[in-house]
């Protein structure tokens, strides 16, 4: 039985885990996207690629989850598209930063920043602390 619900008990922490990390990746895609399109134009797969190559596969997203996003920002105005279709293939839309996205990406970098330096202290005074 005590077994059972150290199982129990290790299973919620791991669901608490990937609750949080689903989470915080919900709250960072808009800012993700944005930065892999700040380079250059891409279509769907290769932000998914660029995505997964650049941090060697430690975040990942699914078309699923990707193209609302991006149909979010096309909405907001901070990406534009335009259609491609390549003599043998099917046709890809391409996905820009507009100026209102670089704005709407340095808006999102500082925030980004700012939580991230301000949890770092966080996390080092806790340990600073024992």
């Amino acid at each position: 039985m005590r077994y059972h619900l150290l199982v129990a008990d290790e299973q919620e922490r791991a669901e608490g885990r990937r609750g949080i990390e689903r989470e915080l990746k919900r709250g960072s895609l808009e800012l993700i996207v944005l930065h892999l399109l700040a380079p250059a134009e891409a279509y769907g797969y290769e932000i998914v690629s660029k995505l997964a190559a650049e941090t060697s596969g430690a975040l990942e997203v699914t078309d699923g989850t990707l193209y609302p996003v991006l149909y979010r920002l096309e909405r907001a105005g901070f990406v534009s598209v335009r259609w491609e279709t390549p003599q043998r293939g099917v046709p890809r839309k391409y996905y820009r930063l507009t100026d209102a996205g670089r704005a709407e990406l340095a808006a999102l970098t500082l925030e980004w920043t700012t939580f991230a330096r301000a949890m770092s202290r966080l996390l080092r005074t806790g340990r600073d602390a024992r």
